[in-house]
């Protein structure tokens, strides 16, 4: 049970660290039509994501591939169930790191709208499909003994899925909007700190929507009544949301981007540590959801997996901390065709 507990809790851990290192992405290409309003700006925005993103989504993969050596089967029916979304979020991404290389090779207005285009298409479906996926997940998935889904891409399109997609979106777009203050400066700054300000109520709305809709429409919230202590989840996440507001005033930008991170890894732990054994519930019946207990590998190749993991996480946790600080400076125009 202890090596289960283990890998359930890291599995969770990895997916927090893919939401807040790409999710600044995700929201940098969704304000981008939005705040760049000449080339200018909008290189400066790619510019200032440029050096990142495509190692930010090294944690997409780490955590994909966690589902698949430690929980198989979960990984065969939740990939086989969530289909159509995940291969929409696999076609954006590829879309979005296209559009960053091929957007300058042609010096022509209309070929650049149509990558432009692809930045904010590829960063806003991810977000908002990876929060729709999740809500889902937190509430259940209707699939059968055998692992069949029974179901279509507008079954998960239901007004929970939705407000968790939508949750995510202003998640990602504040924690994107507060690198933007970061690393820009000018009138480019003054319009995403004006933004940063407009958003942070507005996910305040969202985020407290979605906790009073996750008492009806899903089991979240058993193991918090049975554990009362693991009500502090959900406090640490209200008092990181309160901080980004605080450092947003005080315009300190790297203090209130750590803060939308530590938001970031608490609503994610919201519902992990609700769904905890269950990673994927089904709402058919109970009795076909999967169990981090009953559906993971065997103890000798969780055993190893996580010697490999003890390693090599930290190493990579420490690359991109390093990474980060190297490219935490106000972008320059040498910085244009540095991504």
């Amino acid at each position: 049970m202890v090596l289960q507990s283990t890998w359930f809790f890291l599995w969770g851990l990895l997916w927090a660290i893919f939401f807040i290192t790409d999710g600044f992405d995700f929201g940098v290409g969704t304000l981008y039509p939005f705040l760049g309003k000449n080339d200018t700006d909008k290189r400066t925005m790619i510019a200032a994501i440029g050096p990142l993103w495509d190692g930010n989504e090294v944690w997409l993969i780490t955590a994909g591939g966690v589902t698949f050596a430690a929980f198989p089967k979960v990984y065969a029916v939740m990939f086989s169930s969530l289909y159509t979304p995940l291969m929409l979020i696999l076609f954006a991404l590829i879309i979005r790191g296209v559009s960053f290389e091929f957007r300058d090779q042609i010096k022509s207005p209309a070929w650049t709208r149509v990558w432009d285009t692809a930045i904010f298409v590829g960063s806003f479906v991810p977000a908002l499909l990876f929060g729709v996926a999740f809500a889902n997940i937190f509430m259940g998935i209707p699939f059968n003994g055998d692992g069949v889904y029974e179901g279509t891409l507008l079954t998960l399109l239901n007004p929970y899925g939705l407000a968790g997609g939508v949750l995510f979106v202003l998640l990602f777009t504040l924690h994107g909007a507060l690198w933007l203050c970061i690393r820009t400066d000018g009138d480019l700054q003054q319009r995403t700190i004006r933004t940063a300000r407009i958003l942070w109520p507005v996910l305040v709305v969202a985020a407290v929507t979605f906790l009073g809709a996750s008492w009806f429409a899903t089991d979240l919230y058993n193991n918090y009544l049975a554990q009362p202590a693991l009500f502090l989840v959900i406090v640490f996440t209200v008092i990181a949301l309160l901080a980004i507001r605080i450092f947003i005033a005080r315009e300190a930008w790297f203090k209130a981007w750590f803060a939308s991170c530590a938001t970031i890894f608490g609503a994610t732990f919201y519902g992990i540590v609700g769904l905890f054994p269950n990673l994927f519930p089904s709402s058919l019946d109970a009795a076909f959801s999967l169990s981090a207990f009953t559906d993971s590998s065997s103890p000798l190749t969780l055993k190893i997996m996580l010697g490999v993991v003890l390693i090599f996480i930290p190493l990579v946790i420490g690359y991109q901390v390093w990474a980060y600080s190297v490219f935490s400076h106000k972008v320059t125009e040498e910085d244009f065709y540095a991504h």
